[in-house]
């Protein structure tokens, strides 16, 4: 998420410079490599990168070939394997045991739906959204179509290619079907391979509480490309001086504060008011709503007093309700101050809507990623 908007604001910042542009986007991965299919890279003709596509050691060679795909205003396919030792002589070997293909497409600011305007078309929503990209192996100097579809989740469909082929439905269909399953898929159309992607909306962090520990917890959201949204009942707190990376800023009693509020599956909430009763309020109005993560900052007892007030009021809170708070906030790592204290909460948090372990990756028996080859699914 905070890679594609940084690559956005690159591309506006270069239209505005008058400058050239062309995408780079990992579309495929065999075996290890550094980035995961889905990452992206904007190169501008003056040698700007924002966005990475490996570890550092791709993008000197991708970014002289993107200076070709600029001059000749034709996309292509790039692939580095890195289980060839004449890639590590020629200063790309990666070390990572892997294929990686790569496509590289012009940004034509006038073609109708071109890659990064339907990237902006999906950040204008939050919503999740499919983005298919379509390249050839079989054909290597042939038309790569890139970046060609964008399904929102309220079935809205953006098209930058098609042609007069019957597989196209085909198409559609596979996007929704990742958009329902929300699993990326790999599948190939004739001459064409497609990589659909899940596009997640990004992390809407509630912080209720504006206190000096609340800085650098937004802050750290903002740098994550989470949306932070801070809300307090005190305007001399509850300021966008004192939090210039939030999203929003909100002055709200408990009562008020959702009102103001949009709230999804990718939401998560850090009660840290060092308000009781404030706490109290918002914890009462939020545990119905089944947010993935409920942070209660302090120490136990206090989540586990506001919990018996809450049952003592009936009826008896579910225990599929209870599964979300997590109190005190944060893993345990150690922290001392307020900044250590947001990575903490910040992690926890990461852990939780990924659906990871939060242990050490040095103790995982199998790979950081999955290992899968590049072209699975029937043939359309």
């Amino acid at each position: 998420m905070k890679e594609i908007k940084d690559i956005v604001a690159a591309f506006d910042r270069a239209q505005q410079q008058g400058q050239q542009t062309a995408l780079a986007t990992v579309v495929g991965v065999e075996g290890s490599a550094y980035r995961r299919p889905g990452a992206r890279m904007l190169i501008t003709e003056d040698g700007s990168l924002t966005g990475a596509i490996s570890g550092g050691c791709l993008e000197g060679d991708a970014l002289r070939k993107a200076q070709q795909v600029m001059f000749r205003q034709q996309s292509m396919l790039v692939t580095y394997d890195t289980t060839d030792e004449d890639d590590a002589k020629l200063g790309v070997g990666l070390g990572c045991n892997g294929i990686i293909h790569i496509l590289i497409e012009p940004i034509v600011p006038g073609a109708p739906h071109h890659p990064i305007q339907l990237l902006k078309d999906w950040l204008q929503q939050r919503q999740s959204a499919v983005l298919a990209t379509l390249f050839s192996l079989d054909d290597r100097r042939g038309p790569q179509p890139g970046t060609a579809l964008l399904l929102t989740a309220n079935g809205a469909r953006r098209h930058a290619f098609f042609d007069s082929a019957g597989w196209h439905q085909a198409l559609i269909d596979d996007t929704e079907e990742a958009l329902r399953t929300g699993m990326p898929l790999t599948r190939q159309y004739a001459q064409y391979t497609a990589f659909i992607e899940v596009l997640q909306a990004p992390v809407s962090l509630l912080v209720f509480g504006a206190g000096n520990d609340a800085i650098p917890l937004t802050a750290l959201a903002g740098v994550l490309g989470w949306e932070a949204t801070v809300i307090d009942g005190r305007p001399n707190y509850a300021s966008l001086q004192r939090f210039p990376l939030a999203h929003r800023v909100l002055v709200a009693k408990p009562e008020q504060a959702l009102q103001h509020l949009l709230i999804d599956q990718r939401t998560a909430a850090v009660l840290m008011t060092h308000n009781y009763n404030y706490d109290l309020a918002m914890l009462r109005q939020l545990l119905p709503l089944q947010l993935p993560y409920i942070g209660s900052l302090g120490p136990k007892k206090k989540l586990e007093r506001m919990l018996e007030e809450l049952r003592s009021e009936g009826p008896d809170i579910p225990a599929e309700q209870l599964q979300k708070v997590y109190g005190p906030t944060g893993l345990d790592i150690g922290a001392e101050g307020a900044e250590e204290i947001a990575l903490s909460i910040t992690a926890e948090i990461q852990t939780v809507l990924t659906a990871s372990s939060g242990a050490p990756l040095r103790n995982k028996k199998a790979p950081i990623h999955e290992s899968r080859r590049l072209e699975v699914g029937s043939e359309k």
